[in-house]
């Protein structure tokens, strides 16, 4: 009894020394009784959230917005009702020395169902990392990546969640995205000026993707061994045409403009990795993003936009800064505006 009263003491003068200097505290109880969450104190109100991981519920800051890949640690994973472990900036760096890091392990039953777009689980095959295995190429834009316990590791850093969640490979999962634009006119055919910026306002055909609701470039995965040029007319032709339905004639018709336009010189906008929701500690997002324009608003502009399997909508959307776009597609359009000299 003593010892407990003496134990009791000593936590609350600890606690008092760490919350005068502003420093949060953590105290697991569980060998006193089994399943208690820890708790913890911040000073000044900041935000913070509890994950449980199944070890200790450790409370961490949230990302800054001018973290690294701050949407790979959204407070909870897409599609599940997975919790990630909540890492706070300073430990994103696999260099950090972290001992309390304890990430949930998740992977979809989409993706464990074993359709062909994904891999068996690690201990049931041995895929060769940082090279092309196969017809599939798991090299890094971003340099060669580490490995851990035969598991590929982010190359930005700790996620809060192990596994593949919602993504196929194991690694770098590789997409391409194709940012099909023109001008917006008037009636008259003439360029649209912003009446702020003055400069001449771009729109991109733009997705309401299913899974989330939100806008995006339309785009996809790249299948094994494909060229990532085909990817991208590909991507597009389904997603946004919805060429897998239409009838033959129109089919031939659409295919005729898309090649065509997608033969001109593209303007490569970014390469590498994506801060995606669905981005994990072994498995996350790395795109080619092309611009395709239509500079006299007679190619692709003039065919009618329909939405494919994976998109709810689809429309021209004028390219502006306040248009809020899924994971990293608002810097890439950013990155548009700047070549072509337009609105952002």
């Amino acid at each position: 009894m003593v010892h407990v009263l003496l134990r009791r003491d000593w936590f609350g003068r600890l606690r008092l020394a760490l919350t005068l200097f502003g420093l949060p505290y953590t105290f697991c109880t569980s060998r006193v009784r089994p399943a208690v969450a820890c708790s913890a104190s911040y000073l000044f109100s900041q935000t913070i959230r509890s994950i449980s991981t199944g070890c200790c519920n450790l409370q961490a800051t949230m990302p800054s917005s001018a973290a690294p890949h701050v949407k790979s640690r959204c407070p909870q994973y897409p599609g599940s009702k997975i919790k990630r472990f909540a890492v706070p900036d300073d430990k994103v760096d696999w260099s950090q020395n972290w001992p309390q890091y304890c990430p949930v392990s998740y992977t979809d039953q989409a993706v464990l169902k074993k359709p062909v777009w994904a891999d068996p689980e690690i201990g049931s095959f041995s895929p060769k990392f940082n090279t092309v295995d196969g017809g599939v190429d798991r090299t890094s834009f971003e340099g060669p990546y580490k490995e851990e316990k035969g598991k590929p590791l982010n190359p930005h850093g700790r996620t809060g969640v192990t596994g593949r969640g919602l993504l196929g490979r194991w690694g770098p999962n590789h997409a391409a995205d194709p940012i099909v634009t023109r001008w917006k006119v008037d009636a008259k055919g003439a360029k649209v000026n912003h009446s702020v910026s003055k400069q001449p306002i771009l729109q991109f055909v733009s997705i309401k993707r299913k899974d989330c609701g939100e806008w995006a470039i339309p785009g996809g995965m790249v299948d094994p061994g494909e060229q990532v040029s085909l990817t991208l007319q590909r991507e597009f032709s389904e997603e946004a045409l919805n060429s897998l339905v239409v009838p033959p004639a129109q089919r031939a018709k659409i295919h005729e403009r898309i090649t065509k336009l997608f033969k001109s010189p593209g303007f490569q906008v970014f390469k590498g990795y994506v801060d995606d929701p669905r981005n994990t500690d072994n498995a996350w997002m790395e795109t080619v993003a092309v611009n395709f324009h239509d500079e006299s608003g007679n190619s692709v502009s003039e065919l009618p936009l329909q939405a494919g399997d994976d998109a709810g909508q689809v429309q021209w959307v004028d390219v502006d800064s306040s248009f809020p776009l899924y994971a990293s597609h608002s810097h890439f359009l950013e990155l548009v505006a700047k070549e072509r000299k337009a609105h952002w």
